[in-house]
């Protein structure tokens, strides 16, 4: 067997990278995937733009109704949530985070998490980006839920090591 060579590898790239011919290039509003209410977990109502061909990441509108939140979770996947329309809070880990119409909410990998919507009349409004995708490639994609729990309760329930 011949040892791997590094310079010999990289040698081998090639400057130049067709355009990739993956399509659709559009996923329209009315086109995009109501997921199950028994996979969400939660009030909220999720809608994936699934027919997108990206590979690493996924894409989702989410609506948080009036005066409702998300459910406690953390994930191994990175997320990031543009809030589209509306304002309320996350709790993320021990912090509390106020947000509204305009922002953006970063979510670390494994952290409990929850989002809620702070206006009694209007919900709130998300685009959400995670890069979950590229985690389950890897086999290592991994969510937990507490369900509507505080942090506190979330780490009691899922004690290190009964994970």
């Amino acid at each position: 067997m011949t040892g791997f060579d590094l310079s010999g590898f990289l040698a081998g790239i090639s400057d130049t990278v067709r355009p990739s011919a993956a399509r659709p290039l559009v996923v329209h509003a009315a086109d995009l995937a109501p997921l199950p209410a028994d996979q969400v977990h939660n009030p909220s109502e999720l809608a994936i733009a699934g027919a997108l061909p990206t590979t690493t990441f996924e894409l989702f509108r989410q609506v948080i109704p009036a005066g409702l939140s998300t459910d406690m979770q953390r994930h191994h996947h990175e997320t990031v949530h543009f809030v589209i329309a509306g304002e309320g809070h996350s709790e993320i880990e021990d912090e509390v985070v106020t947000w509204a119409t305009g922002d953006f909410v970063y979510t670390p990998p494994w952290t409990w998490h929850r989002h809620y919507n702070d206006s009694a009349d209007r919900p709130v409004e998300f685009l959400t980006i995670e890069n979950s995708r590229l985690l389950g490639l890897l086999g290592v994609g991994r969510r937990q839920s507490a369900g509507q729990v505080t942090v506190a309760e979330a780490r009691t329930r899922f004690k290190e090591g009964s994970e």
